[in-house]
């Protein structure tokens, strides 16, 4: 039976024709396991993962192993993207059991949902001492039918092992000038002078804390801070995991030396990176950092927009190379006949040289990524332009990577945050209008009349999973960046309906901690709760970011104490972990800076207005919130008894509605809280 034809996931979609009897994360697929007295195989994966991909073909896609699934399990699969709740608890679990964890995720359930066994990918055949998955499947069969009461013991020990691993919170100070002094030498002893970057092989984009270590040199001054988050940027950007041609950074590098990347391409990532090069370039002045910035902006609108406003989960990393065969990075390497087949030989000399293409290659069967040179490279600005252009008139003939079209409304608040900074930094509506259409989208679709919001949908549909606090703290950051750009309250409006529901659904009112899933969701075997970034920031950073620009903008004394009491943790954790807190230790820069509250007061259009909101936008101060129109307008707080000044427009810089006399001059307000102004 098909179980799957009618979801929203295009990761569940693309096994709604496997010989597997799959049932979605649903009451019935539970039913049925005690009806049936067999356990539950949850597979849990996503429609970018290349070893999902993999593992589906060896397995799910054979009708033996199909069988002996539907024979001896009832089989149940978990879009990780729409179901995060689900994908945390468990995969704790599996990390709890092994010591890692990873996608495709593998667990063995009771009909109560407990877990019993564990693993991510299992091969077809025994392989590299792991067995096969066929071994795996007649093993747990076998011991659910031979000896299900020591599995149900092993299971409720799990359980309660899990439920000791609660976190225990109580709302501690909030975190101060020690704090980020701890962090950022942590960091410092982590990172890759050589390289840039934290740690070794695979390496990921540190996004969250490169807003950290930008926040803390706009507070402080740091060159080191500075200087770490410049490099790393600057060494991504010219490595492989971005692309050189269509802008955009794929998940991860694989090495060390940012050269080999991981090749499915997320919102979620370039939303952050956008925004992180965007804000870059307002420390620095960087051109680099301007160009970088906008190319992750127009991949996003260019390539992941949807025709309802949206924008899609992801570009996969596989595509068929020509040949038939599904090969991950096939549509992004060349090799010097490639090259040579797109532009000629003189040109594509030129172009190998300047992109490092070699006859060994730096990827799979002689093929390579193509890079930037750390240094000048061999081709001027027109011819490069020239070859860019061809390159990728070249590379559309190739077949396409897969697009995971659903909406994830967390990641689309990313996604709105950054292009509403960037298409106002480098003065491109364009990017604000497509900010403004997927906030339009989610308030159309994903919100309902109680400000509950839905965590995905697609192709206009909205999927049934309640949205987690990553979607209410994200989407809400999303707003208030629209607020401050646009001047419509109506963004800090719905920001605040979100935030409200934080606050009561998602918020321990004694010890000021916060969880994934809201107080009236349904229940799992624990309430998943963390605090640490992965490759988002966390939905417990994100809201105290959120709830603290909130009550910024408005003087809402609930919202700044939630936000103070849920940063505790950063007091916490900053010192001894920063790698993996980094948003949390970018909102404590924010406190620590105020944040300034700038109110710029003036009629839309007016040459001054514009000056000094531009000028308010561009300010380097941490966290800083700017409200834009005039003294009547009962939408944004800020502006509220604040008229011009000789009647011309003016700027109030405030810190806890406590304001420094009034300025019209854009020199001044730049020099009160920093910022590159005109470049």
């Amino acid at each position: 039976m098909n179980r799957l034809g009618g979801v929203t996931s295009p990761y569940l979609l693309q096994h709604a024709e496997n010989p597997v009897d799959w049932w979605p994360w649903e009451p019935g697929a539970f039913e049925e396991a005690r009806r049936r007295n067999v356990p539950i195989l949850l597979s849990v994966g996503y429609s970018a993962c290349h070893w999902c991909h993999v593992m589906a073909h060896e397995s799910f896609e054979d009708e033996a192993t199909a069988a002996y699934l539907n024979e001896h399990f009832v089989n149940v699969k978990v879009d990780r993207e729409e179901r995060p709740d689900v994908d945390a608890v468990y995969m704790e679990a599996v990390q709890a059991a092994t010591g890692q964890g990873g996608w495709p995720m593998t667990v063995f359930l009771t009909p109560e949902a407990e877990p019993f066994y564990f693993g991510t990918y299992f091969p077809p055949a025994p392989r590299h001492g792991m067995p096969s998955f066929r071994q795996v499947l007649e093993g747990v069969s076998t011991a659910w039918t031979d000896r299900q009461g020591e599995v149900a013991e092993v299971a409720g020990n799990i359980v309660r092992d899990l439920a000791t691993r609660e976190l225990s919170y109580t709302s501690a100070e909030i975190p101060g000038e020690e704090e980020a002094a701890q962090a950022l030498l942590g960091l410092s002893r982590e990172y890759d002078a050589q390289r840039g970057g934290f740690g070794g092989a695979p390496k990921f984009p540190p996004s969250m804390v490169i807003e950290f270590l930008l926040r803390h040199h706009a507070r402080t001054g740091s060159e080191g801070a500075l200087q770490m988050a410049a490099d790393t940027c600057e060494r991504m950007a010219r490595g492989g995991i971005y692309d050189q041609l269509g802008g955009g950074f794929a998940r991860y590098s694989v090495d060390r030396e940012w050269v080999v990347p991981h090749f499915e391409k997320m919102l979620y990532d370039n939303a952050l990176l956008c925004r992180v090069y965007a804000h870059l370039w307002r420390a620095t002045g960087s051109e680099f950092a301007r160009r970088v910035a906008l190319e992750a902006a127009d991949f996003m609108v260019r390539e992941l927009r949807t025709n309802e406003g949206g924008f899609a989960s992801a570009l996969d990393a596989d595509s068929d190379d020509g040949t038939g065969r599904h090969v991950e990075g096939a549509y992004y390497v060349w090799t010097p006949e490639q090259l040579t087949d797109a532009l000629g030989e003189a040109d594509a000399a030129l172009a190998a040289q300047h992109f490092g293409v070699t006859e060994e290659g730096t990827f799979e069967e002689g093929a390579s990524v193509l890079q930037l040179p750390q240094h000048e490279g061999v081709l001027d600005a027109g011819r490069l332009d020239s070859i860019r252009e061809r390159l990728l008139a070249k590379r559309a003939e190739r077949p396409a990577p897969g697009r995971d079209d659903k909406i994830v409304a967390a990641w689309n608040g990313l996604a709105i945050a950054a292009l509403a900074e960037t298409g106002a930094y480098f003065e491109r509506p364009d990017l604000v209008d497509a900010a403004i259409g997927a906030a339009d989208l989610l308030v159309r679709l994903h919100l309902d009349d109680r400000a509950r919001l839905a965590r995905t949908s697609k192709d206009g549909q909205v999927g049934a999973n309640a949205g987690v606090l990553e979607d209410y703290a994200d989407v809400a950051e999303g707003f208030l960046a629209l607020a401050s750009v646009t001047g419509e309250g109506v963004w800090l409006e719905f920001a605040g309906f979100l935030l409200d529901h934080v606050i009561v659904q998602f918020t321990d009112r004694e010890s000021g901690a916060l969880y994934d899933t809201a107080a009236d969701a349904e229940k799992l075997i624990r309430r998943p709760q963390d605090p640490t970034d992965n490759a988002t920031p966390s939905g417990w950073s994100a809201a105290a970011g959120a709830l603290l620009s909130y009550a910024a903008q408005t003087g809402a004394e609930p919202h700044r104490t939630a936000a103070e009491g849920a940063l505790g943790v950063v007091k916490a954790l900053g010192p001894r972990a920063p790698r993996f807190i980094g948003w949390g230790l970018a909102v404590a820069e924010a406190l620590l800076d105020g944040p300034r509250e700038v109110a710029i007061v003036g009629p839309a259009g007016d040459p001054g207005t514009t000056a000094l909101h531009r000028t308010a936008l561009l300010a380097t101060a941490p966290g800083a919130v700017v409200a834009v129109g005039t003294a009547e307008s009962d939408e944004l707080p800020l502006l509220a008894g604040r008229p011009l000044v000789g009647g011309e427009p003016a700027a109030y810089v405030c810190r806890n509605f406590t304001c420094d006399a009034p300025t019209t001059d854009p020199e001044r307000l730049r020099g009160a809280l920093g910022g590159v102004g005109e470049r």
